[in-house]
């Protein structure tokens, strides 16, 4: 369903039904709500919880910004590095605000807020900016954004660059899955078959590479993230696998160090996607530290067969 959050039109799933204490997933760069697996969804409803998903701005059905002037991804990143400020459409507190909109729209006051890669840097967003909203934040695969932290390994860097050979969808399919092949868990590899149905889909219910490059810029214009993390208050769970070749280990350790009280998880063998086995050991953690922040604020989940 279509929801109008924060002046723009956002696409929502909502499951699970009301009355439960609710999840708020966020996912990553050019990833839309369906990137979050089925049975992490469905777990997490199981163990008493209404989930609420979104497409981010700019990607799947959710609005897009297509009217804003086209920028050089190239240029853009040479300002990064030589420390100028990067131009963008719009900013990451934009997004946070987006999935505020969304719990206001639905009429949600509190939400355990998880974000994976960007959609972590966005989930300390809300977290620092509304901490009267957010009951908990787990950040996986994430950063703080602090300009001294490792960044992709070249090989990855490089491929994020590159275009696809061509617009048919064989083409696309092809490029995506060469891209998840290198930042794929390597204890975890899952099999071709079920990477390609899984991209495929994704193609198929929206394809919005402009809104991708949008959503890169946005993220090397946040410049100030890491400042902000000492004003989180709330209960913090950062997860970050070890052989994460995109966002390294140090990203997650330095964003749960600039948190206050943040508890830090490493998951041995993960890279930067969410295969079956590591959304079992994800899991494995963030409900129990959501049921515990729960019980903190005087709730009970309730525990479904």
């Amino acid at each position: 369903m279509k929801l109008n959050a924060n002046g723009i039109q956002i696409e929502v799933e909502d499951s699970g039904g009301e009355g439960r204490p609710v999840v708020l997933l966020i996912m990553g760069l050019g990833m839309q709500l369906i990137a979050w697996p089925d049975d992490f969804v469905q777990t997490l409803i199981d163990a008493g919880f209404r989930v609420v998903r979104h497409d981010n701005r700019d990607i799947g059905l959710s609005q897009g910004f297509d009217e804003a002037p086209a920028a050089n991804l190239l240029w853009q990143s040479v300002r990064q590095r030589i420390g100028l400020q990067v131009r963008s459409a719009y900013s990451l507190q934009d997004m946070a605000n987006d999935a505020l909109g969304v719990l206001e729209a639905l009429g949600i006051r509190h939400a355990h807020v998880v974000g994976a890669s960007m959609g972590g840097m966005i989930a300390q967003r809300v977290a620092a900016s509304a901490p009267d909203r957010v009951t908990s934040l787990v950040s996986i695969m994430s950063s703080s954004g602090a300009r001294q932290l490792p960044g992709p390994r070249a090989d990855v860097a490089a491929a994020l660059m590159r275009r696809p050979a061509s617009r048919t969808e064989a083409a696309l399919v092809a490029h995506s899955l060469g891209l998840v092949r290198l930042i794929s868990s390597p204890a975890y590899p899952q099999e071709e078959r079920a990477l390609t149905e899984r991209i495929t889909r994704g193609l198929r219910r929206a394809y919005r590479p402009a809104g991708v490059v949008r959503q890169m810029l946005a993220i090397g214009a946040d410049s100030g993230r890491h400042v902000l993390l000492s004003r989180i208050a709330s209960p913090t769970l950062v997860l970050h696998g070890d052989a994460d070749p995109l966002v390294p280990m140090a990203c997650g350790q330095d964003t749960a160090r600039r948190i206050p009280g943040a508890r830090f998880v490493s998951v041995a063998g993960m890279g930067h996607d969410m295969p079956p086995p590591v959304c079992d050991i994800l899991l494995q953690h963030i409900i129990p530290f959501m049921q515990t922040a729960e019980k903190q604020n005087g709730h009970e989940p309730r525990q479904h067969p």
